[in-house]
């Protein structure tokens, strides 16, 4: 979907255990040049790929790739982008999300304790061949050369003007970025949609929760018209109010 001018809010209908869950990666172009912003599940570059085609923009055009945090359904993909695309790319994400993506430190959340209930509530009738590639997945999570750091307040001379706002608790490194120019908020995972409503981060999948809500307070300098939430996609019924009322229940 065309949010406005050089910004696109990519849907991936992605099949995990029997349903389908959807994201949203952005995709931001201008002068034959193309970033897009998170990189989905393992698995998911072809309908990356397609979703590329869909919003005009050509996947040869991809030169940078930003990660806003370690999960690893916003890694996931990332493997496969520099292999299909090697020299082509630069990846950037917040110093304290580096080691992380890259495989220097295991992810903070997949810890021993975590891998046994992801396994434990997998259903019954799941083979035990499945079962085995399920755990080496998340004991052998996806990783990737990041090759620049992303600062909090930095603007990015992407497509008019993309802002950097480090908004630590869903993750210690997790960033939001701000398209100037169509006034969208691109929050990843500090902040969901969910049946049409704006909500704040959901505590069971933040690292630091209260410091998750306290980014929230962020947000209040900036004019925003429009939101793009990784999880529950697109929000543009008065944002700004929405925001501050979230921040105001801190």
């Amino acid at each position: 979907m065309q949010i406005a001018n050089g910004i696109h809010m990519l849907e991936l209908e992605v099949p995990i255990m029997g349903r389908t869950n959807v994201i949203h990666p952005v995709l931001l172009s201008d002068n034959n040049s193309a970033v897009l912003i998170d990189t989905g599940y393992p698995g998911n570059y072809p309908l990356i790929s397609q979703a590329f085609d869909k919003a005009h923009v050509p996947l040869e055009q991809l030169k940078t790739i930003i990660i806003s945090h370690q999960d690893i359904d916003h890694i996931g993909s990332l493997p496969t982008f520099l292999s299909e695309m090697p020299g082509k790319l630069t990846v950037l994400a917040s110093q304290l999300e580096k080691p992380y993506i890259e495989g220097e430190k295991m992810l903070i959340k997949v810890t021993p304790e975590a891998i046994e209930r992801a396994v434990a509530s997998l259903p019954a009738d799941v083979s035990p061949e499945w079962r085995k590639a399920f755990r080496t997945n998340l004991e052998n999570p996806p990783k990737g050369q990041v090759h620049g750091i992303l600062e909090d307040g930095e603007v990015l001379p992407i497509s008019g003007g993309l802002q950097v706002i480090l908004t630590p608790g869903h993750t210690p490194g997790h960033l939001s970025f701000y398209h100037r120019p169509s006034k969208t908020l691109i929050a990843a995972d500090a902040l969901v949609v969910a049946e049409g409503q704006l909500l704040g981060p959901i505590p069971a999948y933040c690292s630091d929760y209260e410091q998750a809500k306290h980014s929230l307070k962020k947000f209040a300098s900036y004019d925003i018209e429009t939101v793009i939430c990784y999880h529950g996609g697109l929000f543009n019924v008065n944002p700004s109010a929405r925001i501050a009322e979230l921040a105001a229940e801190l």
